[in-house]
């Protein structure tokens, strides 16, 4: 019985420890926006709690850069990102899950293998063809948000992911849908979503948290500040020669509250979605 409280105890301050050092840089991000100009931020020793907390540097923050403009960006490029995402991963994966045809383990593995690949690796080709087909913010407003949303409509991790929550729905269900005469596109809308739900909550929830944090890929696309998403505008609260990192501190834990508030809304799901795409290979 000791040894058992023992293994706990040990399993579960380790696990307390790993917390608490994955959980440091936000706290210190936090600690960095709260401490006023007379607090030295790069003290040795580092203080984690303000002598004298503010709110002074968020303030300043959120007038110094046009907030709720980069907000609005950073929304309409993430929902879109999402919405196709969803859409798009789905219908490759119902064939890839139910269908038989030819070439199908061989496609199956070559969409698996793009997951080896960087984005960075491609990004010049990328750049490119978005340069090509006119869909940077030079030719217009809606073309920056386009160049910003059709590079990421899709990927192999969410294919994946989908396909293996569609191999645990019983073959039945879909057989019997089809006896009724639904059609194939009306069993994946009708039977086949519906009951993924949770799997499709998960790969919104990583899809939304890669697109509003993205930051490469919209600095070198955008040149129109009108366009600039959050992780670009924050980078103007850095000056040519000098640097505010209270400000920019401040500035990030702002960008982020948008990523924990649609985390906690679809928490719910994310632990059952994630088990549900294991079950099956």
């Amino acid at each position: 019985m000791m040894r058992k409280f023992i293994k706990g105890l040990s399993v579960h301050g380790f696990l307390i420890l790993m917390s608490f050092l994955s959980l440091f840089p936000f706290l210190w991000l936090i600690s960095t926006a709260l401490k006023g100009i007379d607090e030295n931020i790069f003290q040795y020793p580092p203080v984690i709690f303000p002598a004298h907390p503010t709110f002074d540097n968020f303030i300043s923050a959120w007038k110094q850069i046009p907030f709720l403009l980069y907000f609005f960006n950073s929304f309409v490029v993430a929902f879109f990102t999402v919405v196709l995402n969803l859409i798009l991963s789905s219908l490759a994966a119902y064939p890839l899950a139910r269908m038989e045809f030819k070439g199908k383990k061989l496609i199956f593995s070559l969409v698996l293998a793009t997951i080896m690949i960087p984005f960075q690796a491609i990004m010049l080709p990328v750049y490119l063809i978005v340069l090509k087909l006119h869909l940077v913010d030079s030719y217009g407003s809606i073309y920056g948000y386009l160049g910003l949303i059709l590079p990421f409509a899709v990927n192999a991790f969410g294919i994946f992911l989908m396909r293996q929550a569609f191999l645990t729905i019983p073959k039945e269900m879909e057989e019997a849908a089809f006896i009724d005469g639904c059609s194939i596109f009306n069993i994946w809308r009708k039977i086949m979503l519906p009951m993924t739900a949770p799997t499709l909550a998960v790969l919104a929830i990583f899809t939304f948290i890669g697109s509003w944090g993205e930051f490469l890929w919209p600095s070198i696309v955008l040149t129109n500040k009108a366009l600039y998403t959050l992780p670009v505008g924050v980078n103007d609260l850095q000056g040519m020669f000098s640097a505010n990192w209270r400000l920019i501190a401040a500035g990030s834990i702002i960008s982020i509250i948008p990523i924990i508030i649609f985390f906690i809304t679809m928490q719910k799901y994310f632990v059952s979605g994630s088990n549900e795409g294991a079950v099956k290979g």
